[in-house]
């Protein structure tokens, strides 16, 4: 067993202003010289692009569709073995899962980490009614340990005074914080949540506001209290990922502000596969001599103009693509393969690589967990096998050539490409809505780097040819 400082940080429902004070406990604690390791409870990478920045260090993300409770609890362990504390920011609502029992919650995670639990709850327009919300909370699940709580959007002393008064006398919790109107600190949305965090450092500046209100309005003293009072939990095995023997192979990873979607896992899967992983900007970047490509989500359509311009590396993909390279690419990585992205009036060129072409507006298609079958040959998974996934997008393929590209996937949850179909194969190249945590799909890494040592091999033999 091993001692791991941890609380998770809730809210009754979501817009509760859950991720500003999970950034500013962040922030405060990192203000003490502490190390913080950030989670985020479900397969989000906006919240996690801002609680990294806040953090100095990668943010990850838990979640039970993707994970049983064994390999979270050990991801959980692992990765806070050289932190002095643990914080997990929840999603939705405390007790919001997939079904009526809860299942995937957020309180489902608190209790798989026996972890405490924190409760933010916008106090705009409520006094005593708060205390009724937190007592419904306290009484729907007892096994939780509801610790505390903190109240957002509180208007002045008199408010603060009257909804911690409440709260103790029916629920017998602490308040741990009043956090003020005010909106200096907003960042903006987009329809998928917040603006990412890579994409405009200006809003960087959000994070100085998080930190004067934890100072102000927080007690970290008593947040770092219950977090030490939380149990040990077990020592975890190492993660169950292959390793190829063999020569390394390299593997291009598109890291940039158009693609910033990546699970810290699925890169430390390929490394521990056996890959050594070069990272290149799409925007303004060259393709280096790789044996693999792994292209993430993210905005592609907001940056069209600028990945269309970077025309040199375009056609190197595409050529790559043509000549077998091995490619992975996610949503947005999916909408860079195609041949023409349309967004708001503009046609832009994309690689080519495949053979469809994108549009996007601002309706949405796919959004939310995804289960799917594999029932084609492709590079990265096993015919017949059946993993989890998730999807979050507002584009449609159009005039897919299914002569030359075929669909590997059938879709048993989840939208993809067409209601039924996801994963387009062309060559060494896999492109789909879906993506994946390594965690949970433990054949990816170690299939993709098979390929690329394939590749690399074949490289070196033309070359003595």
């Amino acid at each position: 067993m091993v001692e791991r400082p941890r609380v998770v940080i809730a809210a009754p429902q979501g817009r509760s202003g859950k991720t500003t004070v999970t950034a500013a406990v962040i922030a405060a604690l990192r203000q003490r010289g502490l190390v913080v390791q950030p989670f985020k409870k479900g397969p989000d990478f906006i919240d996690p692009s801002w609680l990294t920045v806040v953090a100095g260090r990668r943010c990850r993300n838990l979640d039970r569709f993707l994970m049983d409770e064994a390999t979270l609890s050990a991801s959980f362990v692992r990765a806070t073995a050289d932190a002095d504390i643990g914080i997990v920011e929840g999603a939705m609502g405390l007790f919001d899962g997939v079904d009526v029992e809860g299942s995937g919650s957020t309180a489902e995670i608190a209790r798989v980490l026996e972890a405490p639990v924190i409760l933010v709850v916008n106090a705009t327009r409520m006094t005593r009614s708060a205390a009724a919300v937190v007592l419904g909370c306290q009484m729907l699940d007892p096994r939780l340990r509801l610790a505390g709580v903190i109240f957002n959007n509180v208007a002045r002393q008199r408010h603060r005074d009257l909804l911690t008064a409440s709260v103790w006398r029916y629920c017998r919790l602490p308040v741990l914080g009043a956090v003020p109107k005010r909106r200096d600190y907003e960042v903006p949305d987009r329809h998928l949540g917040l603006v990412p965090a890579v994409e405009d450092r200006s809003l960087h500046r959000a994070i100085d506001a998080w930190t004067a209100d934890a100072v102000n309005h927080l007690d970290i003293d008593a947040i770092l209290d219950i977090a030490r009072a939380a149990p040990p939990l077990p020592a975890p095995p190492p993660p169950a990922w292959e390793t190829v023997t063999g020569e390394k192979p390299v593997i291009g990873v598109v890291r940039d502000r158009a693609f910033s979607f990546y699970y810290p896992e699925n890169l430390e899967a390929l490394e521990q596969a056996g890959a050594r992983l070069a990272y290149l900007s799409a925007l303004d970047g060259t393709l280096p001599d790789v044996d693999g490509l792994y292209i993430g989500g993210g905005f592609p359509e907001v940056f069209a103009a600028e990945l269309e311009a970077n025309a040199s590396l375009r056609h190197a993909i595409r050529e790559g693509v043509a000549a077998g390279l091995p490619v992975y690419a996610e949503c947005g990585g999916l909408m860079y393969l195609g041949q023409k992205l349309a967004w708001k009036g503009k046609t832009y060129a994309m690689t080519g690589a495949l053979p469809f072409e994108v549009d996007l507006d601002e309706r949405p298609r796919g959004h939310g967990y995804m289960i799917v079958e594999v029932t084609g040959d492709n590079p990265f998974f096993t015919a017949g096998s059946t993993f989890r996934g998730h999807e979050f997008h507002h584009s449609q393929v159009h005039n897919l050539n299914t002569r030359e590209a075929a669909l590997v996937l059938r879709v048993h949850k989840g939208y993809g490409i067409d209601g039924e179909h996801d994963g387009i194969v062309y060559r060494n190249a896999y492109a789909a809505y879906s993506h994946i945590h390594a965690l949970s799909v433990p054949e990816w890494a170690p299939n993709f780097v098979r390929r690329a040592v394939a590749y690399k091999h074949q490289k070196r033999n033309k070359e003595d040819c």
